[in-house]
């Protein structure tokens, strides 16, 4: 299993040999770093704790489980795996240069929030007429019936969009810049710039 928390620069182009151009996203992968490894017999699942960037305001408990990795990461993540190898060691680096171009991966991240926004902007709810004496221009109009006599849990309404966890799937590699440490991804991933975005092996 191939992960990496990475974090989103922004956008840019890419000229194929052929002089196709290609979106493609930019993502920091500044080195990983295992901050614990999870087994059957401890845990009761196998997975990877990895660390990503660093900083020094750590509370105390986490200082202590962190001692082994020799390493105060500001972003930490947990990766399942179906299996840990003897190359798996806390305080082990993952670079970029797990993944190579042409790999398919999937990118999770956090969408940009919209706040409070209504149903034609949430939901693409169409607009009241303007003619003919409507009043009713953006409002969402008749929600319910008599009967049952409430609204049923799910019904398209206003409400807060966006800032909801996504994940873009089937997304290939399109370059892997080892001196700069950054990954750059065909097509646009889920979050703003600067947000946290997991990088996984598609399956």
């Amino acid at each position: 299993m191939k992960a990496l928390i990475t974090r989103k620069i922004g956008m840019a182009s890419i000229i194929s040999e052929d002089g196709a151009a290609t979106a493609v996203t930019l993502l920091s992968a500044t080195p990983n770093v295992i901050t614990q490894i999870k087994n059957d017999e401890t845990d009761g699942y196998k997975a990877l704790q990895v660390g990503f960037e660093e900083t020094k305001n750590t509370a105390k408990p986490q200082v202590g489980h962190l001692k082994n990795a020799k390493i105060m990461p500001k972003v930490t993540r947990e990766f399942r795996l179906d299996e840990i190898t003897e190359e798996m060691k806390v305080g082990e680096q993952l670079s970029a240069d797990l993944f190579s171009v042409g790999d398919k991966v999937d990118a999770t991240g956090i969408s940009k929030g919209k706040g409070w926004a209504g149903t034609i902007k949430r939901h693409n709810f169409k607009r009241g007429r303007k003619t003919h004496g409507g009043q009713s221009y953006r409002r969402p109009g008749s929600i319910g019936s008599m009967y049952p006599q409430r609204i049923f849990p799910g019904k398209k309404m206003a409400g807060h969009m966006g800032h909801e966890q996504r994940t873009a799937q089937n997304l290939k590699i399109a370059l892997v810049d080892m001196e700069l440490n950054v990954i750059g991804v065909t097509g646009a991933v889920p979050g703003p710039r600067k947000g946290i975005i997991l990088l996984k092996e598609a399956k």
